[in-house]
């Protein structure tokens, strides 16, 4: 583990403190000549070592710390990921779950952008996926059954009568291995897990290495890949609740929204796509533009009495892996924009539509019913059973990869 340490603010401030007084002091009390003579000495010596210390304080860092034991007494470690900006990104080894993450608003004042809790403990006792990686396949498969060539699996239906985000166990509830590093883009943290054969019902031991960065230009970035020794299906994606307002804030209702896609998947009532790829020509699921979350969430329309709002997935306007633009949120009290990049042909767009104001989290904040939303890349829900969606097939001999960027400005 690499670790910088910052600069002491407040001894920063009384050496300027310091120099401005002795500044002020010198004009009032000596001549223009002498004042030249004894002011420009001083302020080449302040800004040096204001400068070195400064340079000091702009190194990246990682930091380890104890976050507490799982309930059957495994230890989990929390690692913070410092950026020169100061941008913080908070991630235990539990679920490989992003705890907080702070980004500043346009006063230059850093926030928590993300739900969560304090505990792992609160962490094993609410299913909602905060923060969470998901995996071995994100979304919904129907009835928990797939198959790949002529063998049938089935899964575990842990939705009503579909699997939902790998199962009773999925990657969110167990412990990735974790090492720290530094690079040129900034602080890291890669994750591995070995997904056993037939753990949660799906074929072949998956080596999964995920990858997180916290960028000098604010961004969270997630590199994700995978091998298997035996054909699977693998939809890997990030779970993270976001509120640009602050996490805590009553409400994302009022967040303006950007979708990059033409058209949406429609569903039955239990969120399973009916095979259809359905234009938003303007209508309820047209994020084209951007508009606020709540402008349309409570018309009349069967697709959203399914979800209980949004909770669907678009179909990015992309070609091929392309690192590209899927997303936009801005938040106008904060001024916090969220821009979302992804090489993965799907987004799911989910409104909180369970959040119901029982959950508490962190510092003891409540959150109401929808104070967060989720932006997931992925592929397409039940993709196994939907032959016109593209593959999440994974077969011996191939990666799977994928990357999605969550960026972070201010306007």
């Amino acid at each position: 583990m690499i670790v910088f340490e910052l600069e002491n603010v407040t001894a920063k401030l009384y050496h300027l403190a310091s120099f401005v007084l002795q500044l002020y002091l010198s004009v009032k009390n000596m001549n223009k000549r002498l004042v030249y003579l004894r002011i420009w000495p001083t302020a080449f010596v302040f800004m040096m070592a204001l400068g070195f210390s400064m340079n000091i304080s702009a190194k990246p860092k990682v930091t380890k710390d104890n976050f507490g034991k799982t309930a059957d007494g495994k230890a989990v470690e929390i690692y913070t990921l410092t950026n020169s900006g100061g941008s913080e990104a908070r991630i235990m080894t539990y679920g490989g779950t992003v705890v907080s993450l702070k980004v500043p608003d346009k006063s230059g004042k850093l926030g928590d952008v993300v739900l969560g809790f304090d505990s792992v403990a609160d962490y094993e006792k609410h299913t909602g996926f905060f923060g969470a990686l998901i995996g071995r396949y994100g979304n919904r498969i129907a009835k928990g059954e797939f198959q790949i060539g002529k063998t049938e699996y089935a899964l575990a239906t842990n939705n009503g009568e579909n699997h939902l985000h790998g199962g009773a166990k999925g990657y969110d509830r167990v412990l990735w291995t974790a090492r720290p590093f530094t690079s040129a883009a900034g602080p890291n943290l890669e994750l591995k897990y070995l997904s056993k054969d037939g753990e949660e019902g799906y074929p072949g031991n998956l080596n999964i290495t995920v990858v997180y960065t916290l960028t000098e230009k604010n961004e969270l970035k997630i590199v994700y890949s995978a091998t298997t020794d035996k054909a699977t299906v693998v939809n890997l994606t990030h779970h993270s609740y976001f509120n640009l307002a602050g996490a805590g804030n009553p409400t994302i209702l009022d967040h303006e929204l950007m979708i990059n896609a033409d058209e949406f998947l429609p569903t039955d009532s239990g969120s399973i796509p009916d095979g259809q790829f359905r234009h938003v020509d303007g209508r309820i699921f047209d994020f084209r533009k951007p508009l606020p979350i709540g402008s349309r969430i409570a018309l009349a329309d069967q697709q959203l009495e399914f979800g209980k709002g949004y909770d669907h997935n678009w179909v990015l306007n992309k070609k091929g892996k392309a690192l590209t633009l899927g997303a936009t949120v801005y938040e106008k009290s904060s001024g916090r924009l969220m821009k979302v990049l992804t090489t993965e042909p799907g987004m799911q767009f989910y409104s909180g539509n369970f959040l119901d104001g029982s959950i508490k989290g962190k510092s003891g904040q409540n959150y109401p019913f929808r104070s967060g939303f989720c932006l997931e890349a992925q592929h397409f829900p039940d993709s196994p059973n939907q032959p016109k969606f593209p593959s999440t097939v994974l077969r011996p001999g191939q990666r799977y990869s994928q990357t999605t960027v969550y960026q972070f400005s201010v306007k």
